[in-house]
């Protein structure tokens, strides 16, 4: 699974995400053509620093935002978020 067709995917995925917008690591996952990956998503964004792939866009389904590898961690991917008039709850996801 963690092979180059499953990172080209689901980089495209999260590249889709338009600004104001988030989807869960599953939506990801599941959109991406591999159902039941979440974590595996989880773990790409982890290692993702190219800023042309809006990670801070992808959030946990629990409606919370999750780990962030840039500097100022999840307190900065919540400020990007905001920035892009998300608010961050369980209605942001869809659950």
């Amino acid at each position: 699974m963690a092979g180059a067709g499953f990172r080209e995917a689901v980089l495209a995925v999260v590249r889709s995400v338009p600004a104001g917008q988030v989807m869960t690591y599953g939506q990801v996952a599941r959109k991406a053509g591999f159902q039941g990956a979440a974590r595996a998503v989880g773990s790409l964004m982890k290692q993702n620093f190219n800023p042309d792939i809006p990670c801070h866009r992808v959030i946990r389904s629990d409606g919370s935002v999750g780990e962030y590898n840039r500097e100022g961690g999840s307190e900065a991917k919540r400020a990007l978020l905001r920035a892009e008039g998300v608010r961050i709850n369980r209605a942001t996801c869809g659950i």
